[in-house]
């Protein structure tokens, strides 16, 4: 990642006049269900696109260091080697994007890649993760631990109670001591948007994630109700626009959460596209937060080349 988001100074005007036309957002958001699938090649142009983007993750309570370590294997091999070989992308070093995993997992997913020969960067959740429900001399605790097990990318979660209170400089101050925690490793800002009340504020918590010096800014946890949804990834982006127009600065866009099919990633795909131009389709500046995806665009790719699905034992579990 190059040309790092500085932030700037808190612009509370600019956020006060912040309107979002909610019906027309959700007759976009509509539309966008309806874009015709992509069929043959063009289809497994994109998924391997979807597939160098994705952030390849476990969350769960039951992690363990061998179940981190197959997702290191997965995450250098997304897609089976005589697949790519067939599409003749075998040499085109197609990996996922990075790998994200708890705080006490980072050394077992640094190990692992380092041991392998490759660069994937592992990334980190961090700042009380997923609640974001923790004191926060404690939050930013737990990022310099992840930094210093070798995190290279931290994905924090802003404390939701400060956007439906309307404490704006509250949460300016919050992501900014965040990404000073940080240091080198980049930083993701997410919102939790399910969970915020509104598309005006996950407009106006965007601005500021952003403003505070975010690298990308994320739809979700995951483990709320409402995850990654096509209105708000519109309201997101749109903010992500404004804000380069301003300041010059590109920030990434990640959604996450309840992303399981290879059409939704290639929706996904073609909306960072539409909305934001041809620039961001790349993993420096758009991720996709999943940990079951890659196996369905694996197996559409499968069916791509050979004609057939697999049976259940012709793929790698992810």
């Amino acid at each position: 990642m190059a040309g790092r988001n500085p932030g700037t100074e808190l612009e509370l005007g600019r956020i006060s006049k912040v309107y979002v036309n909610r019906p027309a957002v959700v007759r976009h958001a509509e539309q966008i269900k309806k874009w015709k699938t992509l069929k043959g090649n063009w289809q497994a142009a994109w998924l391997l696109k979807a597939v160098t983007c994705i952030d390849l993750t476990t969350l769960s309570g039951d992690d363990t260091p061998s179940n981190v370590q197959r997702l290191c294997f997965k995450a250098k091999h997304p897609i089976r080697e005589d697949l790519l070989k067939a599409l003749d992308m075998h040499d085109k070093g197609i990996t996922a994007a990075a790998v994200c995993v708890y705080p006490a997992r980072v050394s077992d997913a640094v190990d692992t890649l380092k041991a392998a020969g490759c660069n994937i960067p592992v990334a980190s959740v961090a700042a009380g993760f997923p609640a974001g429900q923790t004191p926060l001399e404690t939050k930013l605790a737990e990022i310099r631990l992840a930094v210093e097990y070798g995190a290279r990318e931290i994905d924090i979660v802003i404390s939701r109670s400060l956007v439906l209170t309307g404490q704006w400089e509250g949460l300016y101050e919050e992501i900014r001591l965040c990404r000073a925690a940080c240091g080198e490793a980049h930083m993701k800002t997410i919102l939790a948007t399910g969970e915020l009340g509104s598309l005006a504020n996950v407009y106006k918590a965007s601005m500021i994630a952003m403003m505070a010096g975010s690298d990308f800014i994320k739809t979700s946890t995951g483990k709320e109700v409402e995850n990654a949804t096509f209105p708000v990834g519109i309201v997101m982006m749109r903010a992500i626009k404004e804000y380069y127009w301003q300041t010059g600065y590109k920030v990434g866009f990640k959604p996450a959460g309840g992303i399981r099919t290879a059409k939704e990633a290639i929706t996904w795909l073609m909306l960072v596209k539409e909305e934001l131009g041809v620039e961001w389709l790349t993993p420096e500046l758009f991720r996709l937060g999943a940990s079951s995806l890659l196996g369905d665009i694996e197996q559409q790719i499968f069916y791509h080349v050979t004609g057939s699905y697999p049976l259940q034992h012709e793929l790698a579990m992810a």
